[in-house]
């Protein structure tokens, strides 16, 4: 399925920033930051990184791991939301074996054309990468054993949405293990009504508590999240990369209210 019209303004907004970053293999927040950040050796294991070919690299712009995360197995379907350049679904692909499948969609043309450039170079033949929106997957119901996604559901501007396709498309039984920026407060409502704050990984972030409910009420159960606080440079970059005047805000509370969270729910069986 090819999507060609928006959804929203939001959407707009965080197709164009990724089109640019992808084409300048930039990180999503800038700065060489953990959050979104372009170096893989940041967020994943040595031995994980190492299952790449030989002189291969790859974009990445999460903020966490979700392949260790979701303790992929064998002969597993994978869907992948938002899987930007695809370096999560290469990592899927080695750990789930010719036996499985791994899915990736993005709205992004650009991002799904580097990924799949990136997986016909490495002969992955596991992998596809599907054009199209998380909040109406181009995916079968119950078809799915694991969706994981990095940093990617907090750009939507209709999470509850983005839950109910990843429950939809989830067998019984299936595991929902993902990276993703939440926060413990509110922000300030001028970085919640930026756009650039949304692309950036921040202004569409909402509680811990709020993303547990959202969850609950798409019928997720088991639902944990741990919380990897960033440090206060990261958080600074990220605001700078906005174009955001972080001397304008109280720095304690913007500090203390992002961070990063390994998050892992199921579909009832």
């Amino acid at each position: 399925m090819t999507t060609t019209s928006s959804l929203t303004p939001i959407h707009d907004a965080v197709r164009e920033h990724y089109a640019e970053r992808i084409k300048n293999n930039a990180s999503c927040c800038g700065g060489g930051s953990d959050c979104c950040s372009t170096s893989d050796s940041n967020l994943y294991p040595a031995e994980l990184i190492a299952t790449l070919p030989e002189g291969e690299s790859a974009v990445s712009y999460g903020c966490g791991d979700p392949i260790t995360l979701a303790s992929l197995q064998p002969g597993q379907t994978v869907l992948d939301l938002g899987s930007g350049a695809g370096l999560d679904c290469f990592f899927a692909a080695k750990k789930v074996g010719a036996a499985g499948r791994v899915i990736g969609v993005d709205m992004t043309p650009e991002m799904i054309e580097r990924a799949r450039s990136s997986a016909k170079r490495m002969n992955l033949d596991n992998v596809e990468f599907r054009q199209g929106y998380l909040e109406a997957l181009p995916v079968d119901s119950s078809s799915v054993d694991v969706v994981i996604s990095n940093c990617v559901i907090n750009l939507s501007p209709d999470k509850p949405k983005v839950f109910g396709e990843a429950f939809r498309v989830l067998k019984p039984g299936g595991k929902f293990a993902v990276s993703d920026i939440v926060t413990g407060g509110p922000l300030p409502e001028e970085v919640k009504q930026s756009l650039s704050a949304w692309a950036g990984c921040v202004a569409g972030a909402v509680e811990a508590k709020e993303y547990t409910a959202m969850m609950e009420a798409a019928g997720f159960t088991d639902i944990t999240i741990k919380p990897v606080f960033f440090d206060k440079e990261t958080v600074d970059s990220a605001l700078e990369e906005m174009k955001l005047d972080i001397n304008q805000y109280p720095r304690e509370s913007v500090y203390q209210a992002v961070y990063s969270a390994k998050i892992t729910a199921y579909k009832p069986a």
